[in-house]
């Protein structure tokens, strides 16, 4: 999956928590995410007002928890396990099994997204 293909993708499925998403998928939305706060960021600074990051972010709170718990269910988990990330280590848990390649062939979450 390209960057354009999962921004397009992340905002189709912008409430869907149902189904899988490979690796690129969650990684290129997370660049996309990041890049957008920067840009608004930098928009805020030069203008003034201080409300565009906070609306970018708002706006894309709800697809990256989206695309996070498909990610988990790429990795057969279910999207619960995005709550140990309010424990802060368990943050670092969450980024490790972003990493890891999803399981091979149908899960009990639907098929390869590959």
């Amino acid at each position: 999956m390209t960057f354009i293909d999962a921004a397009k993708t992340g905002f189709a499925k912008y409430a869907t928590f149902a189904g899988r998403a490979c690796r690129s998928e969650f990684w290129y939305w997370t660049l996309f995410s990041f890049l957008a706060n920067i840009v608004a960021s930098i928009i805020d600074a030069v203008i003034g007002l201080g409300i565009l990051s906070f609306i970018v972010s708002l706006a894309l709170l709800i697809p990256g928890i989206a695309v996070s718990a498909r990610r988990l269910h790429d990795l057969d988990r279910t999207a619960w396990w995005l709550l140990i990330g309010f424990t802060g280590i368990g943050i670092i848990l969450l980024i490790v099994w972003d990493c890891f390649k999803g399981t091979a062939g149908p899960n009990r979450f639907g098929p390869d997204p590959l």
